[in-house]
């Protein structure tokens, strides 16, 4: 084993599956290999879904024994840990740190109408005005407010209401906090004063104090409690705050030379922005309900949230005539010459009992040829989200200090050959496609510049193109 070589662990959490990845660093190039891959689907529970939360844990428990004992054959110890995961969501926690239930998963049905119940009591003009975040129904602001409304004793015992990357970190070292990038999805945070706005929390009748103190991507939350240790193995290894939201962390691992770029975090969901040197409020955003979350060193992600990859996945469930395996399915859409094209955002898509009859149902409610096919809904399904790409795309360079010369996209979706040549051909931007692991690499990173191994932004930059490679699409002339 090479001497100059220190070890990172990056816990990348998404929607419904997790992984933890283990990154070795030889001061210009990150490796990252999958340590263990575990999966928590959401629990149906007393009318609700909520998360396993105790579950996660757990599985970072045996990651981290794991990790432990293969350096320690090697010689070697593990340098540090971040979590990332999906936004919105929080945990509740009684005074001493015991889990108070399970967390709600943000595809539940009861924040269904939310966001129009909390503005009819506060403008909505007045709530971006103050965050600057897109209307979801979802987002946290919503979830407590709605929480408060049914179930209030669950807020009134809470001790510490914690983001869920903020929370397993929690568990991990005892000491809580909230961390910036994570917390500016929830719609309650104020980017002007980088804090969770007092006025919004007044209105959901939460004190601050609930929630941990704010801190930025790159400070040390803590070291693993002696209990942790014990369980693992392994010694006091320092828990880095990452930036915790996934899509934060993606961001950073994009490997560009510059800021002339938009970027597509293409998966279960599908978020189109750019990275700004700062927030975008105004009506014309508003309108677009375009969202302003906190990014690295002052940055803004100025994004859109659209419906993505959830599309293709829960037609799949339901295709029997069709191929297992996923890049054969896309290349389906070659097989067809169904024209039809849906909203990907259209709330019909949210969480339907069944997609290919809600697409269906769409395309028939809109006087268009109803897909019948697999061939046909995979082919609806990847136009109209290319489509759906280059429609948020003008409206963010309406709105954006950037030059918009390519588009960068990462994550598993940049996987799928067919969907990139749409977009490039439907946007006009040669697409960047790749990394697919951007988010744990982002993860990393932070966790080298926290542990003295890069300085800035750019430093990170320059490690993620050394540790990546990429495919480009070139627009076809003719599309």
């Amino acid at each position: 084993m090479e001497a100059n070589l220190t070890f990172h662990l990056a816990v990348d959490l998404g929607a419904t599956s997790g992984r933890t990845i283990l990154a070795s660093f030889d001061g210009g190039k990150v490796d990252m290999r999958e340590l263990t891959r575990f999966k928590y689907p959401m629990i149906p529970l007393n009318g609700h879904l909520h998360w396993n939360l105790p579950l996660l844990y757990e599985e970072i428990l045996k990651a981290l024994k794991k990790c432990g004992e293969e350096l320690s054959a090697k010689g070697a110890v593990l340098a540090s840990v971040g979590i990332d995961s999906w936004g919105c969501d929080v945990a509740f926690f009684h005074k001493g740190g015991a889990l108070s239930g399970l967390p709600f998963c943000y595809r539940d049905s009861h924040t269904d109408g939310a966001a129009e119940r909390f503005c009819s009591r506060m403008p909505k003009e007045e709530v971006y005005a103050s965050t600057g975040i897109q209307f979801m129904d979802f987002n946290t602001l919503f979830q407590l407010d709605t929480i408060k409304s049914h179930s209030p004793e669950i807020i009134e015992s809470a001790d510490k209401i914690l983001f869920i990357p903020d929370a397993l970190a929690y568990m991990l070292t005892g000491n809580a906090v909230t961390e910036y990038t994570v917390a500016s999805t929830s719609q309650m945070l104020n980017p002007r004063t980088a804090d969770l706005d007092l006025t919004l929390l007044g209105e959901l009748g939460i004190e601050r104090g609930k929630f941990g103190p704010m801190v930025n991507p790159g400070h040390q939350i803590g070291s693993l409690t002696k209990q942790v240790q014990e369980a693992t193995g392994i010694g006091p290894v320092p828990v880095i705050a990452v930036a915790g939201h996934d899509t934060a962390s993606a961001v950073i691992g994009i490997p560009t030379p510059d800021s002339a770029y938009a970027y597509l975090s293409c998966g279960t969901w599908s978020l189109l922005g750019i990275e700004s040197p700062q927030p975008i409020i105004n009506p014309k955003s508003l309108e677009y309900n375009i969202t302003n979350e906190g990014g690295v060193d002052g940055t803004t992600r100025f994004l859109k949230n659209i419906c993505g990859l959830w599309l293709f996945e829960r037609c799949r469930e339901e295709y029997t005539d069709a191929p297992d395996d996923v890049a054969a399915l896309a290349a389906l859409c070659l097989e067809s010459d169904c024209d039809s094209i849906i909203n990907p955002d259209d709330p019909a898509f949210a969480h339907p009992d069944s997609m290919t009859r809600a697409i269906a149902d769409y395309c028939r409610r809109t006087g268009q040829a109803e897909p019948t096919a697999p061939a046909d809904y995979v082919r609806v399904i990847f136009r109209s989200l290319a489509k759906r790409y280059r429609q948020v795309l003008n409206w963010i360079q309406e709105l954006s200090p950037i030059e918009i010369k390519r588009l960068h996209v990462i994550g598993g979706g940049s996987l799928n050959s067919h969907l990139m040549q749409m977009t490039a051909d439907e946007t006009g931007l040669p697409v960047i496609a790749g990394p697919t692991e951007s988010t744990a690499l982002g993860n990393i990173l932070i966790q080298l510049r926290a542990t003295g191994h890069a300085s800035s932004l750019a430093a990170m930059r320059r490690i993620a193109m050394a540790s990546t490679q990429t495919k480009t699409y070139s627009p076809k002339t003719n599309a």
